[in-house]
């Protein structure tokens, strides 16, 4: 058994550091979220529904006036363009 940890331990100190930055913020991201979801689940179903519903709409928003949208929800995105301001308005 001892074989193994020391396999492993081996194996980590070779990864680029850039490989490790990445996994421990991925553990920190992967943390705060269940922080979050603890926080949701105490608070009031109503707030949390109006916090849900403006970050989305602010996301949405953000996607229609920069055109950053993932390319799945393009055809969504093309029919709310026409009725949300643009970058190309103030030129």
């Amino acid at each position: 058994m001892l074989y193994f940890a020391v396999s492993a331990i081996e194996k980590i100190r070779h990864l680029p550091k850039k490989n490790l930055v990445n996994l421990g913020l991925a553990a920190l991201l992967v943390l705060v979220v269940i922080v979050l979801f603890k926080v949701a689940a105490r608070m009031n179903k109503f707030v949390l529904g109006i916090i849900i519903l403006v970050t989305l709409m602010v996301l949405m928003l953000t996607w229609v006036h920069e055109r950053n949208e993932p390319k799945f929800l393009s055809p969504i995105i093309d029919a709310i363009a026409p009725y949300v301001p643009n970058p190309r308005w103030g030129k």
